[in-house]
């Protein structure tokens, strides 16, 4: 019997959205420290993890995948910049976040009714997209916008948990950084092109966080069944215009061009040029004060790491 079985730490833990890019490092992570990591999927394959399927529209989620676990980490959800937003768009990422959790929670009290945590991946959206210089944590109201909506459903749906008696917890996730994929490259893309620009008047604020850290952060709140909701953002958010200054000169290129104005954003973007010049500075230092300790508290630290291989 290993170290984890003796002392009666080795869970099952079902993941939901664990093809995905924050997914797959997590179940990776989290089946390192000795957790039984399986997943749910509308199209499962033959991988790592073993795999069981689920179908939001019809309701089917294997039972299996239900009665064995320990704990549900909630990943899935439909892609918030994926697409364009028009009305069909964002009743998917809305509908995608409601209906998943309902769904689950629907099966979890049919089926195990001695599960032992539910914790399920939020958004910092929940603090609407207006830039100030006035820091929001936890505690702050909601925000305006569609994201702020979206978060505020999704956490209701959550907290419904509540009333089978699982605890639950809710993640408010920021900015993701990582090399394999997301917004990193997406953002470091121009600039390796010579066209990098700040956006808008570059003065929202990025709340990021590298992937390793947010990973770290699941399982810290996993292993505590911490059962608040908690921003996963770095201690030092940077500005747009900041950020892209300091990407650029990680990657030793210049920056030229003139901001990119707002309107041009709106014509290429759409509604969602709104998440992208706007935001909210947010505090991360909950999750700190409740024992975590950051490995990226520094953009710095974060560039070096995931870009050192690509200089």
């Amino acid at each position: 019997m290993n170290k984890a079985n003796s002392n009666d730490q080795l869970k099952t833990v079902l993941i939901t959205g664990g093809s995905g890019l924050v997914g797959k490092e997590l179940s990776q992570l989290l089946s390192h420290q000795g957790h039984n990591v399986i997943h749910l999927s509308r199209k499962p394959v033959n991988g790592l993890f073993k795999t069981f399927h689920w179908d939001i529209k019809s309701g089917e989620v294997a039972s299996e995948a239900i009665t064995s676990a320990s704990a549900i980490i909630h990943l899935a959800g439909a892609g918030v910049a994926d697409k364009r937003w028009n009305a069909q768009r964002k009743k998917e990422i809305y509908d995608s976040r409601i209906d998943s959790t309902r769904l689950l929670r629907s099966k979890v009290e049919k089926l195990n009714p001695n599960l032992a945590y539910f914790l399920s991946a939020s958004a910092i959206g929940y603090y609407g997209w207006d830039t100030t210089d006035e820091t929001v944590d936890e505690s702050s109201p909601k925000g305006e916008g569609f994201l702020a909506d979206v978060v505020e459903g999704w956490e209701k749906e959550v907290s419904g948990f509540d009333e089978i008696g699982v605890k639950n917890g809710k993640l408010r996730m920021g900015i993701v950084l990582s090399n394999k994929g997301g917004s990193l490259p997406a953002i470091a893309k121009p600039i390796r092109l010579l066209a990098g620009a700040s956006l808008g008047s570059g003065d929202q604020y990025m709340n990021w966080i590298h992937i390793s850290d947010l990973c770290r952060i699941f399982s810290f709140m996993l292993e505590r069944q911490i059962t608040s909701v908690v921003n996963a953002v770095a201690p030092h958010p940077e500005t747009n215009s900041a950020f892209t200054k300091k990407l650029a000169s990680h990657l030793k290129k210049p920056l030229w061009l003139p901001n990119v104005p707002k309107f041009a954003l709106r014509l290429m973007v759409g509604e969602m040029a709104d998440m992208i010049i706007g935001g909210s500075k947010v505090s991360g230092r909950l999750i700190e004060e409740k024992g975590y300790n950051f490995q990226f508290r520094t953009l710095e630290e974060a560039l070096e790491d995931l870009l050192i291989s690509k200089k």
